[in-house]
């Protein structure tokens, strides 16, 4: 019952729209995490970018408009989109929380 109505409401958590995550790549000298997130029957384009530097970790996280049929085509374009603003913003991405 608390299914269904969660259904027809739009109810859940965040656990409910997160798609399985691939396994992180590296680019350059940072690395992509690819995180599609699921929402309804489509995965939306989103990851994590980030770049060990001086013993510490930084990352920025990116969600995108793009939405997609299945978790493949997202992945991929979530990998592609994270080279893209790397290659656009370099280390500078890593200064703001999100991208």
């Amino acid at each position: 019952m608390i299914k269904l109505l969660k259904s027809l409401f739009g109810g859940g958590g965040a656990e409910d729209r997160a798609a399985p995550t691939a396994e992180a790549i590296e680019y350059k000298q940072f690395s992509i995490l690819p995180t599609p997130i699921k929402e309804g029957g489509q995965y939306r384009t989103a990851g994590t970018i980030s770049l060990q530097q001086d013993g510490a970790s930084r990352q920025s996280k990116f969600i995108r408009a793009d939405n997609h049929t299945s978790i493949d085509a997202a992945t991929e374009h979530s990998i592609n989109k994270a080279k893209q603003i790397i290659d656009e913003r370099g280390e500078s991405l890593l200064q703001s929380e999100h991208c």
